[in-house]
C-alpha cells in the first residue's frame, strides 16, 4: 500500500517563485497547494477537510495584504490540526529577519534563491520523510 503523498502549502506573491518551489517539492513526489498572500493562505487552511490538513508550510515574508509574520502568528494560534511546520523562504538575509521569523512561530529558514536540495532537505526533515531526506543530502554532496 503507497503511503500517502505530504501535502504543502506555499505562500508567495510572485508566480515565478510559486512556480519554483512548486517544481522543486513536486519533484520529491509531494503534493503542492499555492496562495498569494497570509489571507488567501489562510482561507485555504480552513478550507481543508478535517482529515487533510496541510503538513508543511512554505512562506514568504514580504506580500500584500497579509505578510509571512502575520500569518504565521495567524497560524499558530489556530487549532492543533493545522500545527504543521513552517518553513519560511524570503530575500531577507539579516539576524533580524530571522529571529523575527523564529519569534512568529516558522521552524526553519531559508534565504531566497533557495538552492534545490537545500530546500528539499529542509522540507524532508521538517515532513520527517527520511527517503527523501537522504536522496536530497546526498544529491547535496555530489
Amino acid at each position: 500500500m503507497n503511503e500517502p503523498k505530504h501535502r504543502i502549502l506555499v505562500v508567495d506573491d510572485a508566480a515565478t517563485v510559486r512556480l519554483y518551489h512548486r517544481k522543486i517539492l513536486g519533484d520529491a513526489g509531494w503534493h503542492t497547494a499555492e496562495a498569494t498572500n497570509g489571507i488567501e493562505a489562510l482561507e485555504q487552511v480552513h478550507a481543508q477537510p478535517d482529515a487533510q490538513p496541510f503538513d508543511l508550510y512554505v512562506v514568504d515574508i514580504n506580500m500584500p495584504r497579509m505578510d509571512g509574520y502575520a500569518f504565521v502568528r495567524a497560524l499558530r494560534r489556530l487549532d492543533g490540526r493545522h500545527q504543521a511546520p513552517v518553513l519560511m523562504v524570503s530575500t531577507e538575509a539579516r539576524s533580524p529577519d530571522v529571529g523575527q521569523a523564529f519569534e512568529a512561530g516558522a521552524n526553519a529558514y531559508l534565504v531566497k534563491p533557495a538552492r534545490p536540495e537545500a530546500m528539499r532537505l529542509t522540507a524532508a526533515l521538517l515532513l520527517g520523510d527520511r527517503a527523501v531526506a537522504l536522496q536530497a543530502a546526498q544529491r547535496g554532496q555530489a
